[in-house]
């Protein structure tokens, strides 16, 4: 990687052999390593046996979890926070481990609409509840920095699965309570 980041800057019009950009190729090849970091993680090892059988049917909420992903069509960076539910169907997820399953999925080159899924996704399949609500808010530096240069704007994606999609008032409840107001 560090050979094809010389080349970049080459490219660029840059000297990669100057002072100030002779470490740059290894310290870039080393963030990227740790900013897709999530293509090693895995789920299950994520969650370390930490499911467990409670008899509680009322909604749970980890919110305003921040997260740093990677725009796949520009590697830029894209950051914000995520709101994670779910209604528990005898199985409930150490709270710990929701924002490490955003974590896996933001770790990644990405677009924000595949993650949110993504994270909906992997709590279902972990814990089958009878629902999951996943809303996602975020920055997207490609926005921001180039194309159209919008530094204020923000993208909201959602997932909601079970319940939350079949049941206006699970949805509703969800949505108040991270603070959003849904449309009637």
């Amino acid at each position: 990687m560090e050979e094809e980041i010389r080349s970049i800057l080459r490219s660029l019009g840059e000297d990669p052999n100057r002072e100030g950009l002779l470490r740059t190729p290894q310290r870039v090849a080393e963030a990227y390593r740790f900013l897709t970091r999530g293509y090693g993680m895995d789920i299950k090892k994520v969650l370390n046996e930490a499911v467990f059988e409670v008899p509680y049917d009322e909604m749970v909420i980890v919110k305003e979890i921040d997260f740093y992903s990677l725009c796949e069509h520009h590697l830029l960076p894209f950051y914000g926070r995520a709101h994670v539910a779910y209604l528990p169907d005898g199985k409930i997820v150490g709270l710990s481990k929701i924002p490490r399953i955003v974590e896996v999925f933001a770790r990644r080159l990405q677009v924000q609409e595949r993650m949110t899924q993504q994270i909906a996704d992997a709590i279902n399949t972990a814990i089958r509840p009878q629902g999951v609500g996943v809303v996602i808010e975020a920055m997207h530096m490609c926005m921001a920095m180039r194309g159209v240069e919008k530094q204020n704007a923000f993208a909201t994606t959602s997932a909601m699965l079970g319940e939350f999609r079949d049941d206006r008032g699970t949805r509703n409840e969800f949505m108040n309570l991270i603070g959003h107001h849904t449309l009637r």
